[in-house]
Formats: structure tokens, sequence, C-alpha cells
């Protein structure tokens, strides 16, 4: 038996020359320089240095706000979508275990019982046997090319990529709760930007209406004071429904009921503050920390893997078959040492195949895995520029928020002084009611737009954190 599998063997590698089994190779790492990437960031003014990954894993404790890191915390033990991939990644590893059990010999027990009777009816006499047997049954693709093993290669790669999509699930969520969260206290600063704006209107529409009844001022005057008080009032509900809706987004996002979250969130603050600037390091170890950068490269590790084994579909496969059984009259003797009483059977087959006419359907399977490796890719490709394109946004989004807050600070501290010398002048009579209305109202559009101003800075480096591959941690 032992020569007949060296002789199969033989036969095999024969027919693997003949098919050109030397043409397997593939060119795996050249995918790799489909992309140029950049030595240093454009946006970046920094000079050496590398990836503060240490300070990315938790970024968002650099906010300094305990409710922050709160809601954070809640989201990541919760969230139904940190579940999800963490349900996925258990699953991926099961399936790497099934094509793991295909390498190894599967071995299956039997036992039977016959029972056999028999009439003669010539000399009415009566027999009966009973034969009992228990064999081991034995069967076992030997994977003499590889190809079993470039899908189980192919399934250890995918157990990674689930790995790694699990943590850019969690690079998302910290992103989604910090952004409603800075939403949350920015419609907050707003809403008490407008009712201080409004109680300074309320005076002044006061202040109006004494004159009118004095004789002083006339009706238009009035109407137009009370027209600006009315419109500023108007903007309360659409703040006060834009806080009820992110309070429920992050309990959402948090895996919890709309309004379980109330009391934490009731609890007094304001916009985070901007954090000290991290040291972005250069491109590529942003792109080798990114989780979704990762999990695409492992995809196409794992496309390669099964495109090569589609390839090894054309070789033969050599398939061993055993059994070993063991018979008795009875029970009692089937585990006798007496050898007249039990019978000893043991068999081995070994066997070649071939595909010789199929159809066209292993060339076929293997043109749709060489498309499902340009895919992946393709995909990676895109994830690649896409990262690249994050960072470069954020850098510029978090300098230029900057300099625009800058402006708007100067610009707010003008249109304040502004509105109490407008007011104190209509009080004495020296400007008309309009100045004061238009100093009022330029008052409230710049107050309001530094307090989105805040917030679109706070945002810029929440995005630059997640760009950089920031806030997740390793199972």
């Amino acid at each position: 038996m032992v020569a007949t599998v060296r002789v199969l063997v033989s036969c095999a590698f024969l027919l693997a020359l003949a098919l050109g089994f030397g043409s397997c190779a593939n060119h795996r790492d050249q995918w790799k320089d489909s992309v140029d990437v950049p030595a240093k960031w454009k946006g970046s003014s920094q000079k050496g240095g590398s990836l503060d990954t240490a300070a990315l894993k938790k970024w968002w404790k650099r906010f300094g706000d305990p409710t922050l890191d709160e809601l954070i915390a809640k989201a990541m033990a919760s969230s139904p979508d940190i579940k999800t991939a963490i349900s996925k990644v258990a699953q991926s590893r099961g399936e790497r275990s099934v094509q793991l059990a295909g390498l190894l010999p599967s071995v299956t027990g039997n036992a039977s019982d016959r029972l056999q009777r028999r009439d003669e009816q010539s000399t009415g006499l009566v027999t009966r046997s009973e034969t009992y047997n228990l064999s081991l049954d034995m069967s076992w693709e030997v994977d003499l090319f590889g190809r079993q093993m470039q899908n189980l290669s192919a399934a250890t790669k995918d157990v990674q990529q689930t790995i790694d999509n699990y943590y850019a699930a969690q690079v998302t969520l910290t992103g989604d709760v910090a952004m409603a969260y800075i939403t949350y206290r920015a419609a907050q600063a707003q809403l008490d930007v407008v009712r201080r704006n409004i109680e300074t209107r309320r005076e002044t529409t006061e202040i109006t209406r004494w004159q009118q009844e004095a004789g002083v001022s006339d009706t238009l005057e009035l109407q137009q004071a009370v027209s600006t008080l009315e419109q500023a009032r108007a903007a309360i509900p659409a703040l006060e429904q834009t806080i009820s809706e992110t309070k429920n987004q992050l309990a959402v996002l948090c895996g919890q009921a709309p309004g379980a979250l109330d009391r934490l969130l009731d609890r007094s603050g304001s916009i985070p503050r901007v954090p000290a600037r991290i040291a972005v390091g250069i491109p590529a170890d942003a792109l080798n920390n990114r989780p979704d950068v990762r999990a695409a490269v492992n995809g196409v590790l794992a496309a390669y893997y099964r495109k090569t084994a589609a390839e090894l579909e054309r070789f033969p496969t050599i398939n061993l078959d055993g059994s070993l059984g063991l018979e008795a009259l009875r029970t009692g003797t089937i585990f006798s040492p007496e050898a007249a009483a039990r019978t000893l059977a043991g068999s081995l087959l070994a066997s070649l195949a071939q595909p010789i006419f199929e159809g066209g359907a292993i060339t076929a399977n293997i043109h749709i895995n060489e498309e499902l490796a340009k895919q992946a890719v393709y995909s990676f490709q895109s994830t690649v520029l896409s990262a690249l394109s994050e960072v470069e946004d954020a850098l510029v989004a978090t300098r230029k928020t900057a300099e625009r807050l800058d402006t708007l600070r100067k610009a707010d501290a003008a249109a304040q002084e502004a509105s109490q010398l407008a007011t104190q002048q209509y009080q004495a009579g020296e400007v008309e009611l309009l100045t004061v209305l238009d100093t009022q109202r330029t008052q409230l559009s710049v107050e309001e737009e530094r307090v989105n101003t805040e917030a679109d800075q706070v945002k810029a480096y929440v995005q630059l954190y997640k760009s950089l591959g920031g806030g997740w941690q390793p199972l």
C-alpha cells in the first residue's frame, strides 16, 4: 500500500508539471506600490517626529470633558454596532476553524448489530445468528499542492480583516459620539446667546414703548422693535429641537433608549476646549495606524490566496480512505482475546483524481478570483487615497477655523461694544432706533457665527484624530 501511495504521488507531480505547476507563482507584492504615498503632509508645518499613537488611543481625554469621557465609555460598552463587529470576529474565527478541519483526516466510528433468522421448511429447523460489528472509517484528502493551505491562509486574513473592521467601528463610534456631543453643546451655547440677545431687545422694546407713550416716538418705531424681538424669539424652537434630537442621537449611539442619558447630559457644560496639537508624523505612519487601511490590506491578501487556490484546482488530488473493524458473534466476545471469537479486518485505499473535462468551470473560477483580487486592490487604493485626503482636510480645517475664530472674536467684541453704545445713545436721543436694531442684529449674527466656529474648530480636531486612526483598543 505504501508503494501504491508513492506511485500516486509521483504521478501527481508529473501531471502537475505537465499542467504548468510552476506558473502558479503570483506577484502579490506589486499592488503595494500602486498608490504614491507622499513623504510628508502638505497641510502640516511640523517637521520630524513620529505619530503619537499613545495619545491617539483615547484622544477624547485631551478635551478635558468628563461628560464626553462617560458618553464614549457607555458607547464602547453598549453600542449595537460594536457588539455586531465583535460577533463578526467570532464568526470569522469559526469559519477559519472549519477550513482548518479540512486539512485533517476525517474519522468516523460505526457500530452495527445484524440479526438473521432462517427457517428450513423440509426439516422444520429454525436457526438464528447475530453479528456485532465495530469499525473506524478514515477519509483524508492529502493537501499535496497546498490548495487547502491557501484557503486556510485566506481564512486567516479574513479573521484579521474582521478584527480590523472592529477597530474601525470603534474609531467611527468615538468620532460620532464626540461630533454629536459638540453639536449638543454648541446648540446650548447658541440658545444662551439668543436668550441674552432677546433680553437686550426686550429692554430696547420697553424703552421704545415708554417713549411712544410719552409721545417722543411713534408707533412705527415700536413695531420695528417688537418685530426684531420676535425674530430673535423664533430661533429658540429650532435650537431646542436640535438639543432634543442630539440627546436622542447620543442615546442611540450609546445603545440606550431616548431619554436614558438626559440626566447625564443635563449637567452644566460648554463646548469642549481645543486640545493641544498632536504630532501627526508622516503619511505612512497614519496609514499603518488606520484600521480601515489595514483591513483593506488583509482583504487583498485574502483575495490573492483564494486566486492561488483556484489555480491549484487544475492539479491532481490524492485521497486516502481506510477502515479498521472488529466483528464478533456475541457482544461479550467482541473484545475477547480469543481470535476465534472475533474477526479483525482493515483496509486502506489510495486514489488519484485529475480533472480532465469540467466544461471550463475551473478556468472560469480562476478568472472570477482574478477579478476579485483586482477589486480588492482597487478598494485598497480608494481607502488609502481617502485616508490621505481626510488627514489633509482635517489639518487645513484646524488651521483655518483657528484663523476664522480669531477674527470673529474681535468682531464679536466690537459688535457688543457697538450695541451697548447705540443703546446708550438712543436713550439719550442721539441716534435713531434703526441704528440700535441694526447693531443688535449684527451682534446676534456675529455671536452665533463665533459659537458655530468654536464648535467647528473642535470638530476639526475630532476629524483629525479619526483620520489619523485614533480611538481603537485591541481585543
